[in-house]
């Protein structure tokens, strides 16, 4: 789930499944409980942007959208979620490469203000480990 305008410039996610989510209009609170209805089956998996599209890998604090709020409040049994941070690097080589970071989210109380700043202690946490294998090379 994504905002419309990202998934227009990322057609490749419409292709695995993606859906988008249109700021301000009607349409919003059916995608919400759509995306709540999908995380209350645990055969499902979504992936969120919470903060409603894909960001800079330099953008230090991401603030997640209050839309990701309202899913949180509807689903029903807590999902199981995932912290993923992609983070492209180049350090000496000519080609970048991709470091994949996740973890299982254990705080089960889902209140999306705590899960914002927990995901970005765990960003943080990604950034510092990527600058350890910098100064390992």
């Amino acid at each position: 789930m994504m905002l419309e305008e990202m998934i227009e410039k990322n057609k490749i996610a419409n292709l695995v499944g993606g859906f988008s989510i249109k700021k301000g209009s009607r349409s919003i609170i059916e995608s919400l409980n759509y995306t709540a209805e999908l995380l209350s089956d645990k055969n499902n998996m979504v992936l969120v942007f919470p903060q409603g599209e894909i960001t800079s890998l330099y953008t230090p604090q991401l603030e997640f959208e209050k839309g990701f709020r309202n899913v949180l409040k509807k689903v029903g049994e807590e999902p199981q979620i995932f912290f993923i941070a992609n983070l492209v690097d180049y350090f000496s080589d000519t080609k970048p490469s991709l470091y994949v970071y996740f973890k299982e989210y254990e705080n089960k109380n889902l209140d999306s203000e705590k899960m914002q700043n927990d995901y970005n202690q765990f960003y943080s946490e990604c950034i510092s480990e990527n600058l350890k294998r910098k100064d390992e090379q």
